[in-house]
């Protein structure tokens, strides 16, 4: 590979938005079928970079050049005329139509405005062969699973005939399963001779498919280096500056408590029949392959859904949670997994932490801003909320800030039963591990917390008990102090791959 042509030679960028620089005179290059990874914080500067290269953002200074050619794209349909391909974290798919129109969007095959169907569908077959995609190009997008169309994505790059595509955490939803397939996809179009830069928080993907790796800081590239001339603590001391430490907070032998919720036989959409309970101080992760029923499950456990049938008690008090007003009365908070349906980015970070318990600093009905203000105050500190201050726009907040906040919502309300749906999605390293021991804090203090995440070693290094889902139904329960991922898989996959999983 270090004899490989470089196709890709970015220099000097420089990036200013108002009196901030974000970009600091970053060198960055990528050379002909490379997997070149792009880590950092939040924040670090990673999507403006990217957002330059793919024609979404101008930059202050600097070139870039594209196959020994200077790219002036300015636009990113003027990127994708260069060969560029940016692969977005939420795939950027319409939902209601075919593969095949998704994959040949803005170029399909027609005369005097007719679409030649016929051609379509030949075409599309033709590019998901060539990358071995088991799709039907007829099948409507809305039916497929996050991991399918993050693979309908690279497939409209290939059909594009992009030389560089831009992965922009392509596995923040992916099971290890889906995670396999993907990198096999890449391996493939790699091979044909298609250049990769890959963004990703999972450091231990980056050396599973990785050529090189370079680390930004506080918009600075502090640093590349060969995957194999590197280690994980070294990438993650030049990514904060510091020794993370141990990862996941001590394990303890908590003393079970009190059973807070217990449903029974419940069912639901997307799930069947499904019993368990929580234990009031205790984490309970929630495992399975994407699409096995654990958002739809606790959705209904918050009241977010609807049940078919089965019965919920709180406290040894059978509930009716039609809506998600009725969970919270039930003493029962849902983080959903894309935080945009929890932050209210427009609002002050104070507004975010009071709106739950709005009532608690409200006289006459007329909320207390001073006392608003204190109690977001109280929280910024005990939490570690990075924030300029209880006046600053949520949505200004990085990933990891914004997931604080939310949580501090619930806590503010004395929420005792916590649902928290993919809780580090998208957040690097250094807020995972803050994350981790405010959930084990919380959870010590006495509430109950079910964990639901597609990360086995987030799972493993974080539940007290490890419940796990496939096609909908619960397939068995693990000690979290013993389990092991494959213990989890083979509980996960659907039972007629089983066997492939053991062999």
């Amino acid at each position: 590979m270090n004899d490989a042509p470089c196709l890709l030679r970015m220099s000097g960028i420089r990036k200013t938005f108002g009196p901030y620089t974000v970009l600091k005179d970053v060198d960055f290059d990528l050379r002909q079928g490379e997997v070149h990874a792009l880590i950092g914080e939040n924040g670090a500067g990673k999507s403006t970079l990217m957002n330059i290269l793919s024609g979404g953002l101008s930059f202050d200074a600097g070139t870039i050049e594209l196959g020994g050619q200077t790219l002036n794209a300015r636009t990113p349909s003027q990127a994708i005329e260069a060969g560029i391909a940016m692969m977005h974290q939420e795939p950027k798919l319409a939902a209601p139509l075919s593969v095949s129109e998704n994959v040949f969007m803005g170029r399909l095959p027609g005369q005097a405005g007719a679409l030649n169907r016929r051609a379509l569908r030949r075409r599309t077959q033709e590019v998901l062969d060539s990358v071995s995609l088991p799709l039907s190009p007829d099948e409507p997008v809305a039916g497929l699973s996050i991991a399918q169309r993050q693979l309908v994505q690279l497939a409209k790059a290939v059909a594009m005939n992009a030389r560089l595509i831009i992965l922009d955490e392509p596995t923040a939803s992916l099971t290890p399963v889906e995670v396999q397939a993907l990198f096999d996809l890449v391996g493939r179009l790699r091979a044909r001779g298609a250049s990769f830069i890959y963004i990703s928080h999972h450091l231990d993907e980056i050396f599973r498919i990785a050529d090189r790796v370079s680390v930004l800081k506080d918009g600075a590239m502090v640093a590349t280096l060969p995957t194999a001339e590197t280690d994980k603590p070294s990438l993650i001391n030049r990514m904060i500056g510091r020794e993370l430490g141990d990862y996941y907070p001590a394990r303890d032998t908590p003393k079970p408590g009190e059973v807070v919720l217990d449903a029974r036989n419940i069912s639901g959409g997307g799930f069947a029949d499904v019993s368990l309970t929580l234990r009031a101080g205790e984490i309970v992760g929630l495992a399975g392959l994407v699409g096995a029923g654990r958002t739809e499950l606790g959705r209904a456990l918050s009241g977010a859904d609807r049940l078919k049938g089965g019965e919920i008690s709180i406290a040894g008090r059978a509930v009716k949670l039609r809506d998600p007003a009725d969970g919270i009365k039930a003493g029962i908070a849902y983080l959903p997994e894309d935080r945009r349906d929890s932050v209210l980015r427009p609002l002050p970070v104070a507004q975010n932490i009071s709106l739950a318990a709005r009532h608690d600093i409200a006289s006459a009905g007329i909320l207390r801003l001073k006392q608003e203000k204190t109690m977001a105050l109280g929280f910024i500190r005990s939490l570690g909320i990075r924030t300029r201050g209880p006046e600053q726009l949520a949505g200004g907040l990085s990933g990891g800030n914004q997931q604080k906040c939310v949580l501090a919502r619930w806590i503010a309300k004395d929420t005792r039963i916590l649902i928290v749906d993919e809780p580090t999605r998208g957040v690097d390293v250094g807020a995972k591990r803050e994350i981790y021991a405010l959930l084990h804090n919380l959870a010590r203090e006495g509430r109950a917390i079910l964990m639901i995440s597609s990360e086995l070693p987030e799972i493993l290094g974080l539940s007290d008990r490890i419940l796990v889902m496939s096609e909908g139904r619960l397939t068995g329960e693990l000690p979290g102090a013993h389990a092991t991922e494959n213990a989890i898989l083979s509980l996960a996959v659907p039972q007629s791959s089983r066997e492939a999983i053991h062999a």
